[in-house]
């Protein structure tokens, strides 16, 4: 068999107010993400220097300006360094325009990169989207930069942790807006989406889990006719097109029979409603220390040209310049990127 290339994952530091470029040295300091990668921090070197402490890794800092002077190996961390003038408002814990201008041009030149496959895949850090509208980057999320910069109208959010995975028909709107868009057209495409990322997964032949919008999955249209009008329709589409789906099942039961095996994925119909089941599984509060012990958890966009993969956390800024943020996130994040780009590989 030949043996797998190392593909190059370029990764952002997030804004650098919170806990983004300690994950990232953190994560960089395992030697095994060298032995299945060639990992390329992209953004502001100064900001990576300032946190090596925090992540307490002795290694050498190779600020380059071009993807074919890193040197990937372990002890020595590539950064294409984005310079940014003066850095003195960026402070930990602090919402700062300079710190939302860093993360974001961090974003673009990763997808840039990827757009000019210089880089196999793109995972980012944790920004702030109050930072980044100060800065005048008016996006509410990576999801919606991505898309933008990549010509992309359908995409959707994956969460993935262990055997669980979710799918977002809306993400970054209001609640009243989010019931809006409970679509027949738009929950085809995310079920779409799903079944195919769990088939390059290695999933044969996936079973899809679709959430109602309302509680009990309207009851008959009791409770509202969402269901009747717009999710069962498409359910129903998809079945006849050969994917193996089910639903609406109520959101209250349907996360705990997929955590338990009965479903490859998940279709959530709106933000909280797939975030909360999710991270309530995948982050472990530590009571004693009165902090998380542990973040888990991947945040893929599906639908796009490129790879991203993402931490599926925030900035963390109540902990930021502190040396206790888990990376574990960011290590899962990286894995995935490198899992799909040898997936993709084996399509093309």
């Amino acid at each position: 068999m030949k043996k797998k290339s190392k593909p190059i994952i370029a990764i952002t530091i997030g804004d650098p107010a919170g806990i983004g470029p300690e994950i990232v040295v953190k994560a960089l300091s395992h030697k095994y993400i060298y032995d299945i990668c060639k990992p390329l921090i992209v953004g502001n070197g100064d900001m990576i220097e300032r946190s090596l402490f925090l992540a307490d890794y002795d290694c050498v800092l190779n600020r380059v300006e071009n993807v074919s002077q890193a040197r990937f190996k372990i002890s020595t961390l590539d950064v294409f360094d984005l310079p940014h003038g003066d850095l003195s408002s960026v402070a930990y814990g602090k919402v700062s325009p300079v710190a939302g201008d860093i993360a974001f041009e961090s974003v673009k030149k990763v997808i840039d990169l990827a757009l000019e496959k210089q880089v196999d895949a793109t995972v980012t850090g944790p920004i702030n989207k109050e930072a980044l509208n100060l800065a005048g980057h008016h996006f509410s999320g990576h999801t919606e930069i991505y898309a933008h910069y990549t010509d992309t109208i359908n995409y959707a959010m994956l969460l993935v942790e262990g055997n669980l995975r979710v799918i977002h028909v809306s993400t970054h709107v209001s609640l009243k807006q989010a019931c809006d868009l409970v679509k027949k057209q738009r929950i085809k495409e995310v079920i779409r989406l799903l079944n195919t990322a769990c088939q390059n997964f290695g999933i044969t032949r996936p079973k899809i889990g679709v959430a109602g919008l309302n509680p009990h999955a309207g009851d008959g249209g009791l409770f509202g006719e969402e269901e009747k009008l717009e999710i069962i329709p498409a359910i129903n589409e998809m079945k006849r097109s050969g994917i193996n789906v089910e639903g609406p099942i109520p959101a209250d039961t349907l996360f705990s029979k997929a955590k338990g095996g009965l479903y490859d994925g998940c279709v959530a119909m709106y933000h909280d409603q797939g975030h909360i089941p999710f991270k309530l599984g995948s982050f472990i509060w530590d009571t004693e220390k009165n902090q998380m012990k542990t973040v888990r958890g991947v945040n893929i966009t599906l639908g796009l040209p490129i790879i991203r993969c993402s931490v599926d956390h925030g900035t963390a800024f109540e902990i930021a310049g502190k040396g206790v943020a888990s990376p574990d996130a960011m290590l899962l994040a990286i894995e995935y990127a490198v899992i799909m780009v040898h997936k993709k590989s084996e399509f093309s």
